[in-house]
């Protein structure tokens, strides 16, 4: 059989051991365990577990012819060098321990920090500290398995205790979001029927204020009419009619009687028109329109200054000089020809009906004007007033620029050709 090469035939007669021969015993110096490392695991990262414990060594081995050392020299050298190796490690595994600790101390962890814990360490530093310098001896052998095995008195690292504080805190987290996630969901299967909720009492809000609004204003006396302000008043007496509406105080705003006021009213002749307002919450205003006088009628001997209604608005011993006289004959005052004469005196221009001095008709359709200088306009019936009342001022204009003083007599009952005449 071909042996490898580079194998030593010396060697390996020297470790075979002699036929017959009994096979020398190992030594062991009494187990110590190996010290757990007592420096704390990072923060960051989590403890990882002891590994399970190896098979112990059995004590009677049989040796094999490989392995069978040498009686003289080989096995005391390789136990001597195996003790200083152990004795080297644990010196150095307590160095390196101790440095942790130190720097440990110059930068603590505040955020999880354990007084107990600290003082256990401290203990155990002061323990390894005076374990450490013992001299190591030829019979120092490591247990492997009894440093495999964990130390059931060890306390959880601080790797732990962080991680299980930042679990509770993302717990805490994701709990916090899983409810708000669930009412947001609450409230997106929910919608409609908050909007119709909503909606109803909008609906129910707004009815009630209406409601309590109505019944302040109809029936509360917080709405009651306290105060009458008379506007527009020249000849008609405002005490008088402030007087005739006082029947009127006290009543709510919503319920005055308006056709109350409208006789009220309707007792002064002067007055026209009316408009009344309500300034809540005590106030009505009453604004009047007065009637206007545009002609004078001889009554005996005076004169009443009469509206387009025929009402006399007021009577004077003199003639008016700014009001023309209206020859009414026969007629009565309100009368169809009445109307028709105070039709046309509001249908003139305002520089010719400065120049009337006279009007008569004795029908509705024959309506005649005489001015200051003794001229007279035939006007006919009212149509067509406007266009009439120009064509006139025109031929007025005209006429006192070619023949200034010259009577004439102005025909404009057509208003597309008016005519001018000479007067006898």
């Amino acid at each position: 059989m071909k042996r490898p090469e580079g194998f030593d035939e010396g060697d390996a007669r020297r470790d075979v051991p002699a036929e017959g021969a009994e096979a020398p015993r190992q030594r062991r110096g009494p187990s110590k365990p190996r010290l757990p490392f007592r420096g704390r695991v990072a923060d960051d990262r989590e403890a990882r577990p002891a590994s399970a414990p190896e098979a112990p060594l059995d004590e009677t081995v049989e040796p094999t012819p490989a392995d069978q050392p040498d009686p003289d020299t080989s096995g005391s050298h390789r136990d001597r060098v195996g003790a200083l190796a152990g004795a080297a490690g644990r010196r150095f595994g307590a160095g390196l321990g101790v440095v942790a600790d130190r720097l440990r101390e110059y930068t603590p962890n505040e955020d999880h920090r354990d007084p107990e814990a600290d003082r256990r360490d401290a203990e155990r530093r002061a323990a390894t500290s005076g374990g450490a310098d013992h001299d190591a001896t030829v019979t120092d052998v490591l247990d492997a398995g009894g440093a495999s095995r964990p130390d059931p008195h060890a306390e959880a690292p601080i790797g732990a205790r962080v991680r299980a504080a930042e679990t509770a805190r993302e717990a805490r987290i994701a709990k916090r979001r899983r409810r708000l996630l669930e009412r947001a969901e609450v409230r997106r299967f929910t919608r409609r029927s908050r909007h119709r909720r909503a909606a109803w009492t909008t609906a129910a809000s707004v009815v009630l204020v209406l409601g309590v609004s109505i019944l302040v204003a109809v029936f509360s006396p917080l709405m009651a009419l306290r105060t009458i302000e008379v506007k527009g008043t020249n000849r008609v007496d405002e005490a008088a009619l402030r007087q005739a509406l006082s029947d009127q105080i006290g009543t709510p705003l919503a319920r005055l009687d308006f056709d109350a006021i409208k006789r009220d009213v309707a007792g002064f002749p002067l007055i026209e028109s009316y408009v009344t307002e309500e300034a809540p919450p005590h106030t009505l205003v009453l604004t009047v329109t007065e009637r206007t006088p545009v002609v004078a009628v001889r009554s005996g001997s005076t004169f009443d200054l009469v509206d387009p209604a025929g009402i006399v608005v007021q009577s004077s011993p003199k003639r008016p000089a700014s009001m023309p006289l209206a020859d009414i004959g026969r007629a009565r005052l309100g009368s169809s020809s009445f109307r028709t004469m105070t039709e046309v005196v509001l249908a003139l221009p305002s520089t010719v009906r400065s120049q009337v001095t006279r009007v008569a008709g004795s029908t509705a359709d024959d309506v005649t004007l005489t001015l200051k200088d003794g001229s007279t306009v035939v006007w006919g019936n009212p149509d067509e007033s406007d266009a009439k009342a120009a064509l006139l001022a025109a031929l007025v204009k005209d006429h006192r620029a070619r023949n200034p003083g010259v009577v004439v007599e102005y025909d404009v009952s057509s208003p597309d050709n008016g005519v001018i005449r000479a007067k006898d």
